[in-house]
């Protein structure tokens, strides 16, 4: 699972999830890459079950960019637990993603296999996703 080497400060705000992406919203690498247009906070777990979705699609073909680092970490306390007693422990790391965003980028493949492999893979995200093309 992806998550920081080390942090400056352990826990973090939750922080408001509103307005579109002003970083990150343009391909840089790939020729296809996949757009966000929702917020949401995508867990590790995810970030990694699509990657691994979209290299099998693949097969082979073709190189595979990830757009998105899960650096936020969440905090939970476990169920039962009486009030008071502070912040819970860190349960995972999310990368927080807005509209507009790109989540993965893919080049040296033809564009129905990788339409296919980015459907498959958004299946695994809790988002809508757009497919865009550098030509557009």
């Amino acid at each position: 699972m992806l998550q920081p080497k080390r942090r400056k400060f352990i826990k973090e705000f939750r922080g408001r999830r509103r307005g579109n992406a002003t970083r990150g919203a343009d391909i840089s690498f790939g020729d296809f890459a996949m757009k966000a247009q929702e917020v949401a906070w995508i867990t590790s777990a995810q970030i990694e079950s699509a990657r691994r979705t979209i290299t099998h699609s693949l097969k082979k073909g073709g190189r595979v960019w990830i757009r998105i680092f899960p650096d936020k970490p969440i905090t939970g306390r476990p169920a039962g637990k009486r009030m008071g007693g502070g912040k819970g422990d860190i349960s995972t790391y999310v990368a927080v993603v807005k509209p507009g965003m790109i989540l993965f980028e893919v080049a040296g493949a033809a564009e129905e296999i990788v339409r296919e492999a980015f459907r498959k893979a958004a299946c695994k995200l809790p988002i809508d996703i757009k497919m865009v093309s550098r030509e557009n």
